[in-house]
């Protein structure tokens, strides 16, 4: 509360805005001279920030996004896992009044985005290995026969017919069928 009674609005856990600080500043090559310079603010108070400790301000926080050329929420939003899965049967769904049809809607496109479609068969055997795609690359996948394990190192999920998982394409990834006749349908975003 405040002198006047007033409820104080919460604050953003430090440990977010560090970890988008990070992120965003590795993503743009800048080590923390150049972008507390291009910021105006001391190089002490980046290391700070970037520790999760200090107590940044509203302008503080707007000149590090100005300066990484990213907007304001990408450095106070809460983290986002980095893999999602929706088991078949999950999800919102909207059904037909004209049909025995109905939809759940897995992602959004946002806007600018493009996307590649592929239908893939696998068997069991060894994985397959993926290199990292183009920077912000975001796959999904969706399984139509079989079992598959899929996803980034160390983060992969076991997914029968139906169940949709998505996850960073930027980063090695992998997919390994479970049983033969695997087939399943991957969404490569790229924005």
């Amino acid at each position: 509360m405040t002198a006047d009674g007033a409820q104080r609005p919460p604050r953003l856990p430090l440990e977010w805005i560090a970890a988008s600080l990070r992120r965003e500043r590795t993503r743009a090559g800048l080590s923390l001279s150049e972008l507390a310079k291009r910021a105006g603010i001391a190089k002490s108070t980046l290391s700070q920030l970037e520790a999760a400790s200090g107590n940044p301000s509203m302008e503080t926080i707007w000149a590090l996004a100005v300066a990484l050329g990213v907007p304001f929420s990408a450095l106070v939003e809460p983290p986002a896992s980095t893999v999602q899965v929706i088991r078949a049967g999950q999800g919102p769904e909207v059904g037909s009044e004209q049909a025995r049809y109905a939809a759940t809607l897995l992602s959004a496109s946002p806007p600018g985005a493009r996307r590649d479609i592929y239908r893939l068969r696998a068997e069991p055997g060894p994985a397959r290995e993926s290199e990292p795609h183009i920077p912000g690359t975001v796959e999904h996948l969706i399984v139509s026969t079989g079992r598959v394990k899929a996803g980034p190192a160390g983060e992969e999920a076991e997914l029968g017919p139906g169940d949709y998982m998505t996850y960073r394409g930027d980063v090695p990834h992998s997919y390994e069928a479970l049983e033969p006749g695997t087939t399943f349908v991957l969404v490569m975003q790229h924005i």
